[in-house]
This record gives C-alpha cells, sequence and structure tokens, in this order.
C-alpha cells in the first residue's frame, strides 16, 4: 500500500509556527507517524468529525489537535488547521 503525503494548508502552517518549537516537533512526529499510512481508520486518538467546518477529521495528540482532510485517489492527507486544546475555560 502506498504511503500518503502530507501537505500542509497555509493557515495550518501559521498556527504550527505559533506553537512552541516542542510542541512543534511533538506535532510533526504525530503527523507523520499516524497520517501517513492509515488516515482513514479510527483509533483512539483519530476519529472522524461530523459536521465540522474545521475538516473531516481530527488527530488528538495530548492536548494539541490537528484537523485534516484524506483525498483517497491522490494519495493525499492535507492538515487545515492546528491548535491547542485549552481544558475547563466557560
Amino acid at each position: 500500500m502506498p504511503r500518503y503525503q502530507i501537505e500542509y494548508r497555509h493557515t495550518a502552517r501559521l498556527h504550527v509556527q505559533k506553537l512552541t518549537k516542542r510542541q512543534q516537533v511533538t506535532l510533526a512526529d504525530a503527523v507523520e507517524r499516524h497520517l501517513t499510512w492509515e488516515p482513514l481508520v479510527e483509533t483512539r486518538n483519530r476519529k472522524p468529525l461530523e459536521d465540522s467546518e474545521l475538516g473531516g477529521w481530527e488527530l488528538r495528540i495530548g492536548d494539541l489537535r490537528a484537523y485534516y482532510d484524506v483525498f483517497q485517489e491522490q494519495r493525499i492527507v492535507r492538515v487545515l488547521t492546528v491548535g491547542v486544546k485549552v481544558r475547563d475555560l466557560v
């Protein structure tokens, strides 16, 4: 099975730049590890989203989130946006 190519949308790149270096490395490693081969397989850290403007899928890496779409025919995973989940905000 051929691997998927990972692409970052321009806005996702801008979001990544705002992360700390440690978060950037953690995110890049997780995206490579989890989305290169089977990005459409649901796991405890990866799930499809219903009716979301953020993308079709969510990858959770601790407090980091990456939202992405998959284009199967072209074998491309496009990371649309990334961010940090902030807990307990009202």
